[in-house]
C-alpha cells in the first residue's frame, strides 16, 4: 500500500541490474519491477557463474560494457546460525567484496541509482524494541552471526560515503534498505539450516504426511517474530528506490540513511506454529522443548521512517503462509517424468 502524495519516479525506460536474482529478494523485485511495466529486456541479470561478484575485474567489465541506470544489490552470501560460525570467514569475506565492488564499479560507469539491501542482524543484540534505524552501532551485535552482520554494516556505510562524497559533483543516490525475517516464494525449506517460518511449514507438511502424532517446537515459544512476505519486501525497495532525492533526503541523514522494511506486528512462535498448523491443516498436538533455548525475547522492527514515506506493507500474514506452503509444495515436487 503506497500514500500517493509521495513523489515518486518511475523506473520504466532505465536499465536495472538486479543482483542475486536467483536470490529469494532478488527473484520478487524481478517479479514486482515486470508487475510495473518495466520491459524484460531492460531488466539485465547475471548468475554467480556468469559473474563473480566478488571479482572486482569480472564486476568492472560488467559495468563498461551494460550501460546500466539502476542497482538492486540483493545479493549476499547467507547462511544459518551453524554456516555462520563455521565458515566466518567466508562470510565476512564474500559479502565485503560483492559490496564494494558493485558499489565502486557503478559509481566508476556512472551509475546513479543504487539500492542495497541489509539485514535487521545489523542492530545491536540488545537493542531497544521495536529497532529503529538509529539503534544503529550502539551495542554489540549478535555473535552467532558478527562477521555478516558487519559485512552488512559496511554496505549501509558504502552507501552513505559514496553520497557524501561525490553526491554534490556526480549525482549519484545510493540508498538502503533493511528488511525484517523474510518468507515467501523461493525461500530455503532446508530441514537445518532454513529461518523459523520454512522450517516450520516443512516440519508441519512432514508430520501430516506421516501422522505423526505431535510436533517438537525448541524453546518456550514465547518468544516474539516479525515477519514479511518477500514481495512486499520487494514492493518497498522498487518504492524506496524511487522516492524523489528531496523526500528521501527530508526522512533520513547522510550518515544514517537506511531505512527499516517490516510488517509493523509481531507474535509469538507458539502463535506462528499454531498459525503453520492451521495452513498445513495438521491434526496433532504441539509440544515445546523447554531445555532448548529461546533466542532474544522480542525482534521487531520500528517502521515508522517508511510509514511516513508512505509506504505500508499489504500481505497479510496468514495469507502469506498459505503463499509460502503452495510455493514449498511446488518446490518440493518430483518430477514430473
Amino acid at each position: 500500500m503506497t500514500d500517493m502524495t509521495t513523489t515518486t519516479t518511475s523506473s520504466k525506460g532505465k536499465r536495472i541490474f538486479v543482483a542475486g536474482h536467483r536470490g529469494m529478494v532478488g527473484g520478487a523485485i524481478v517479479r514486482n519491477l515486470l508487475a510495473q511495466g518495466v520491459p524484460a529486456s531492460h531488466i539485465i541479470t547475471r548468475t554467480h557463474a556468469e559473474l563473480d561478484l566478488t571479482e572486482q575485474a569480472q564486476v568492472r567489465a560488467f559495468f563498461a560494457t551494460e550501460r546500466i541506470d539502476q542497482v538492486y544489490l540483493a545479493a549476499a552470501k547467507v547462511g544459518g546460525i551453524h554456516a555462520n560460525n563455521t565458515y566466518p570467514a567466508d562470510f565476512i569475506y564474500a559479502n565485503l567484496m560483492l559490496e564494494a565492488n558493485v558499489v565502486h564499479e557503478a559509481f566508476k560507469a556512472g551509475v546513479q541509482q543504487l539500492l542495497f539491501l541489509g539485514s535487521s542482524c545489523i542492530y545491536p543484540r540488545m537493542a531497544p524494541q521495536p529497532m529503529a534505524e538509529d539503534a544503529l552501532l550502539t551495542g554489540k551485535l549478535e555473535p552467532t552471526n558478527e562477521p555478516y552482520a558487519i559485512a552488512k554494516i559496511a554496505g549501509i556505510k558504502l552507501c552513505e560515503s559514496y553520497n557524501r562524497q561525490y553526491a554534490a559533483s556526480h549525482g549519484i543516490d545510493y540508498r538502503s534498505v533493511m528488511p525484517t525475517n523474510l518468507y515467501g516464494p523461493g525461500d530455503n525449506y532446508h530441514p537445518q539450516n532454513s529461518h523459523v517460518l520454512p522450517a516450520l511449514i516443512r516440519r508441519f507438511h512432514e508430520a501430516r504426511e506421516a501422522a505423526a502424532p505431535s510436533v517438537l517446537i525448541w524453546g518456550t515459544g514465547t518468544p516474539k517474530r516479525e515477519f514479511l512476505y518477500v514481495d512486499d519486501m520487494a514492493a518497498a525497495s522498487i518504492y524506496v528506490m524511487q522516492l524523489d532525492s528531496a523526500t528521501y533526503q527530508a526522512h533520513t541523514q547522510p550518515m544514517q540513511s537506511h531505512i527499516n522494511v517490516g510488517s509493523g506486528q509481531d507474535l509469538s512462535i507458539a502463535e506462528l506454529a499454531e498459525l503453520v498448523k492451521t495452513v498445513v491443516g495438521y491434526q496433532g498436538r504441539i509440544d515445546f522443548d523447554t531445555t532448548k533455548p529461546d533466542g532474544p525475547p522480542r525482534k521487531l522492527m520500528d517502521v515508522s521512517r517508511l510509514t511516513l514515506l508512505g509506504w505500508q506493507a499489504s500481505t497479510r500474514l496468514q495469507d502469506g503462509v498459505r503463499l509460502a506452503y503452495q510455493d514449498f509444495l511446488k518446490s518440493t515436487a518430483p518430477a514430473a517424468a
